[in-house]
């Protein structure tokens, strides 16, 4: 009997440690699917908090390419943008008239066409720099540097070769071939204004994206000119 119960003792002795050994393994790899599930949900998070981050840092490397201008930039936007507009009506004005020579409603109609897409962006730098369209005190109390050597701006209007009020109303009466030759005239002195100011930012100015434009229009607008001086002679 007494070797029975031995037997017994140590069976349930052997139960007991094999339970604790169970119990053990069990409560291990609970915690290792819980760890698990840890793991897996900060993994899921990764991605988003990174995508996050991801773009804020696009944002404010943004900010700072916009942020990356200087005053001549500014001056430059601020200038430009009232000459474009007038150039703008000069040739809507020459367009709404009857009988002018085809070469030169092309010619007008390629200018309105190239310069709206560029008062748009003229705007949207103003905006986003936080300055406003004009300088401080109006265009007129600025300049951007004289047309060259033995040329003068008096009579041709605030700025380099702005249009005043009444060439603006003397453009708007005219008909024919006196429309025609008066929209070359102005025009041609308009262009040389913007090619002066182009000139200027290139010098100066500092965002690359305006720089690239006044590029654009020293090319462009030089080119223009040609073509304007080459139909005046025709006449």
């Amino acid at each position: 009997m007494k070797h029975r119960f031995a037997s017994l003792t140590a069976l349930s002795a052997a139960a007991l440690i094999t339970l604790s050994a169970c119990g053990s393994s069990s409560g291990g790899s609970m915690e290792g699917m819980d760890m698990g599930e840890e793991s897996s949900a900060a993994a899921e998070a990764t991605p988003s908090a990174s995508a996050g981050a991801t773009s804020e840092a696009t944002s404010t490397a943004s900010a700072e390419d916009m942020a990356e201008h200087n005053d001549a930039d500014v001056m430059f936007a601020q200038m430009m943008l009232p000459h474009h507009r007038q150039a703008v009506e000069m040739s809507n004005m020459l367009l709404e008239k009857e009988g002018i020579d085809p070469a030169v409603t092309d010619l007008a109609t390629r200018i309105a066409a190239a310069q709206e897409p560029e008062i748009e962006q003229l705007t949207t730098w103003l905006e986003a720099w936080g300055e406003p369209e004009e300088p401080e005190g109006g265009v007129e109390g600025h300049d951007m540097g004289s047309m060259g050597e033995g040329e003068s701006m008096e009579g041709m209007g605030s700025m380099e070769g702005m249009m005043s009020d009444e060439d603006m109303a003397a453009l708007g009466t005219a008909e024919g071939v006196e429309a025609e030759t008066l929209f070359l005239e102005s025009m041609i002195a308009h262009h040389r204004g913007a090619v002066q100011m182009a000139q200027q930012e290139i010098e100066d100015g500092m965002f690359p994206e305006a720089i690239e434009m006044a590029e654009t229009i020293v090319e462009t607008q030089q080119a223009e000119i040609e073509e304007m001086t080459a139909l005046l002679e025709q006449r």
